[in-house]
């Protein structure tokens, strides 16, 4: 299987992010408030989850820019402090909170067959002939591996297992990707696909 990347990306929510997601990755969200001193609990989509705060200053998905301290690892979660966050209200006022950082602030991936999802969203997907079959518009995970969204030239989208079988060529230099989907795989569009919905920001205990 190609492996997601270094980070985590957002599965998405029905709100319009703020943030130009072609340009920054999703490291985490906030679960909500942990405690009455403003400390808040964040969903880490980094390998090491206490990395979340590693690149500097991050940015909400309505463009707020907070300075996050993590703490500990509690469970699935980091507890964190952030700066100018005193109390358990403001805290919670944050939940469902996308956190980015500029796609410039990562390290280079060390696996030829790892990917920042930022660098794949909007590529091209052509088949083994070169004819386009559309344009990376997500990458999901509905608990089966990862996904890619596949929006169609003339509209619509379906979604397309991102494995080394079905996907075989990544080429972020030459901006593409190839892939060499099943049969009848655009007949299902995404709105009416099966996969149960995500939520990555949810309560996390």
């Amino acid at each position: 299987m190609i492996a997601p990347g270094k980070t985590r990306p957002s599965t998405g929510t029905a709100e319009t992010s703020a943030v130009d997601e072609r340009a920054h990755v999703c490291v985490g969200a906030i679960a909500g408030a942990h405690g009455i001193r403003g400390e808040v609990k964040v969903k880490s989509f980094t390998s090491d989850p206490l990395d979340v705060g590693a690149y500097g200053p991050v940015l909400t998905d309505r463009g707020a820019r907070l300075v996050l301290q993590p703490l500990r690892v509690q469970g699935q979660a980091v507890v964190a402090r952030i700066e100018g966050v005193a109390d358990r209200n403001a805290a919670e006022a944050l939940r469902g909170r996308r956190l980015y950082v500029p796609r410039e602030a990562l390290p280079a991936t060390e696996d030829e067959d790892e990917f920042y999802h930022a660098d794949l969203l909007g590529l091209p997907v052509v088949d083994g002939a070169g004819e386009l079959l559309g344009t990376v518009a997500t990458i999901q995970d509905f608990g089966a591996g990862d996904m890619i969204e596949v929006a169609f030239p003339g509209g619509g989208s379906a979604f397309l297992a991102f494995t080394r079988e079905i996907v075989p060529v990544v080429d972020i230099a030459a901006g593409r990707l190839v892939a060499h989907p099943p049969e009848g795989w655009a007949d299902t569009g995404a709105e009416e696909s099966d996969a149960p919905a995500s939520d990555e920001t949810g309560e996390v205990s």
